[in-house]
């Protein structure tokens, strides 16, 4: 598939915020339970660019497919070089390579940003996101058990991280 990994820009809020509210509507990768509007992903985007946390979009021809960033971990100076992060993909592009690609460019973005690792938490039953992490070099490094509830069920977090390689 011809892919182009890009920073988002505001023309693409729509297509992220469809793809976010799809993933807190249908599923238990995003533990909200409200979907926003275009207000939010507007000010998420320009909270985001004033800390200096990338957005990714993956875009085929001037398509959508996927978004990744990464933000604070804990707000505590002692955990600066430390990042959460977050993946999405539309759900007629997931299996294509869009989240490998995303996922990449986003690790290449934070060892140019000097971060030292990255950390995924992760719905303990999304194995095809756990095993994505695993194949860029993540590990799993634990498991909180009923942490959260969507649906009317508890979920289980499966916590990962990466040492960001230096490049």
């Amino acid at each position: 598939m011809d892919l182009t990994i890009r920073d988002a820009v505001e023309a693409d809020l729509p297509a992220i915020m469809a793809i976010y509210n799809d993933a807190v509507a249908n599923m238990t990768a995003i533990w909200n339970d409200t979907v926003v509007d275009l207000d939010n992903r507007r000010a998420w985007l320009a909270a985001r660019r004033e800390r200096g946390f990338p957005v990714l979009a993956a875009l085929r021809g001037k398509e959508v497919l996927g978004y990744a960033s990464y933000g604070d971990w804990r707000a505590f100076d002692g955990y600066r070089h430390t990042v959460e992060h977050s993946v999405y993909v539309r759900g007629d592009a997931r299996g294509t390579g869009t989240g490998k690609r995303l996922m990449t460019a986003l690790i290449d973005r934070a060892s140019f940003n000097g971060v030292h690792v990255m950390i995924a938490g992760i719905e303990a039953e999304n194995l095809a996101s756990i095993k994505l992490h695993e194949k860029l070099g993540f590990r799993i490094v634990g498991r909180f058990s009923e942490v959260g509830i969507k649906f009317g069920r508890w979920l289980d977090l499966t916590c990962m991280e990466l040492k960001v390689p230096k490049r």
